[in-house]
């Protein structure tokens, strides 16, 4: 490692907000005989977590996992058959009665190892204290660098999977993989290596619906994956989690069952000239981190629930010069209690084109809370200090750009405050082009310089200005807070595994001659050189 592990976070599911204004809140872990035993408790199983991560309990507790996510996890002992739950479908719960006093470590073998991503340790009896799990994501930490090698291991030639060239690097190594399927799914521990493909659309990596993830890189700081597609996986395509250093480029994710390029609880990363579509959440996302430290730049998404989502990512964070389209909703940072780093906040959306959000053939989420943002370009869900400037948001069936608040999964709910939402071009939306939902006169929302027909409330900009003193009231033409919510009349949309197949992608210079890269610290962002995007054409 780059240096000494952090400590990588199994903390806070990737459940996305729910973003209904009543939200009830999960019942506290049980305490009852069962069994004859004297106590239960309950760890919930979130979308890249066990909560509580760190657990102490009396010798003769029943354990009860209870697999509260949206994907499939499970229960699995770094050693020894003793407990074991297998896959746990959403819903689905295991339980243990742990007898003896022991240390008894635990993960999750679709999201995690033994010590890294989805973990967790529970003590017992005269144990020693269960270790705690610390987010990455949090704090200040310095980009790594990791030179190249100048060593090229090539798929199938060198080695005849891609995983097994993986497993062959070291850092700076570059694996170039030639054009074929490749019907596995790879697992990334090693710094600093770089995975590309010599053809963007044509070195493929199929998950045939059955494998969870196309490369998963769990804590393993500067890795980059260059010019590959991945395709057909029940879970995700390319997924980065607690890492320090991250990037991928030129890649294309489609038909993936959660998120197409996805990176978690992670910092210093940059996803660029890539695409994602047909993901039942969100074609791009990065959550939980703050700083962030992270760049989205040169990106299509198109086909998905979300095209970007981000759930407690924060600081330094950039969503520029890309095209969200045809999905169910456009972009969506938001804010979720539970999981760590709330709130969300201090991100940039800037030059983006936003259109056509509310497409009915787009990828759906199976839980229907989602759908309360359906058709919105740009949603800011519980967000604090946000900036969204210069972008072109056009022909959204809902709403173009709209600040709401998020009232929370456990306990805390969190308003939209200190945004600012200028220059921007926006049109088209059936409902209002800029809106705020529940707005107060001391939430510091500002609204200047846009170009727009109808707002909610009707006077929006003269209301909430971002410089001088607002003038008018919010109740005057406020949205309609109900039937912005309402998804009853919302088109059904499509299983992930039937969307578009996209076209053919640019790709990659060079791909089989330029020297390896590893991620580090992303590009720098001139945002005074970012202009609105001429047309929707």
């Amino acid at each position: 490692m780059i240096a000494a592990r952090r400590g990588l976070a199994a903390l806070g599911g990737l459940a996305l907000f729910v973003a209904t204004l009543s939200v009830a809140a999960p019942a506290a872990p049980a305490v009852a005989r069962v069994r004859g035993v004297d106590q239960v408790v309950t760890i919930h199983i979130r979308d890249n977590s066990f909560s509580p991560a760190a657990l102490n309990v009396a010798a003769g507790t029943t354990v009860r996992w209870v697999n509260d996510g949206r994907n499939t996890h499970n229960v699995t002992p770094h050693s020894g058959y003793a407990y074991r739950s297998g896959n746990l479908k959403p819903g689905k719960s295991y339980v243990h009665t742990f007898e003896d006093p022991g240390s008894f470590a635990y993960y999750c073998t679709l999201h995690g190892t033994p010590t890294k991503g989805q973990h967790a340790e529970l003590a017992v009896g005269d144990a020693a204290t269960a270790a705690p799990v610390t987010p990455v994501g949090g704090g200040e930490h310095d980009p790594p660098v990791i030179k190249a090698s100048g060593r090229t291991i090539r798929v199938p030639a060198d080695a005849k999977t891609i995983q097994a060239g993986v497993d062959r690097a070291k850092p700076g190594d570059l694996v170039l993989v030639s054009p074929g399927v490749y019907r596995e799914a790879v697992a990334v521990g090693t710094d600093g290596i770089v995975i590309r493909g010599v053809d963007r659309n044509t070195t493929i990596l199929d998950g045939q619906f059955k494998r969870a993830n196309g490369v998963f890189v769990v804590g393993a700081d500067g890795v980059a994956v260059e010019n590959l597609t991945a395709r057909n996986y029940t879970e995700n395509g390319f997924f980065w989690n607690g890492v320090l250093g991250y990037r991928g480029s030129y890649l294309t994710a489609y038909r993936n069952g959660d998120y197409g390029v996805y990176a978690y609880d992670s910092q210093y990363g940059q996803f660029d000239h890539s695409y994602a579509s047909g993901s039942p959440d969100s074609g791009f996302y990065i959550g939980q981190c703050n700083p962030c430290h992270a760049v989205i730049t040169d990106v299509v998404s198109e086909y998905n629930e979300l095209g970007y989502s981000g759930t407690n990512s924060s600081g330094d964070l950039y969503l520029v010069n890309s095209v969200w389209s045809r999905n169910r909703a456009g972009i969506v940072p938001n804010t979720l209690d539970s999981e760590e780093l709330p709130p969300q906040g201090q991100a940039t959306i800037a030059g983006n084109l936003v259109n056509n959000n509310g497409n009915p053939d787009a990828a759906r989420v199976k839980t229907a809370e989602f759908d309360a943002v359906l058709g919105s370009g740009i949603a800011l869900v519980g967000s604090v200090g946000d900036v969204v400037t210069r972008n072109r948001v056009v022909d959204n069936s809902k709403v173009g750009i709209v600040l709401a608040p998020n009232p929370g999964i456990q306990e805390n709910a969190y308003p939209s405050t200190d945004n600012q939402v200028t220059d921007n071009v926006v049109q088209g939306s059936s409902m209002a082009d800029l809106a705020t939902v529940l707005p107060t006169a001391d939430d510091r929302n500002c609204f200047s310089g846009n170009t727009f027909a109808t707002s909610a409330p009707a006077t929006l900009e003269q209301v909430k200005p971002c410089s001088g003193t607002g003038t008018g009231d919010l109740a005057t033409g406020a949205l309609d807070i109900g039937q912005f919510l309402d998804t009853s009349q919302n088109p059904p949309g499509q299983s992930y595994k039937v969307t578009p197949v996209p076209k053919k992608q640019r790709n990659q210079a060079k791909a089989t001659t330029a020297k390896a890269r590893p991620a580090g610290a992303p590009v720098k962002v001139d945002l005074a050189r970012i202009t609105v995007p001429v047309s929707a054409g």
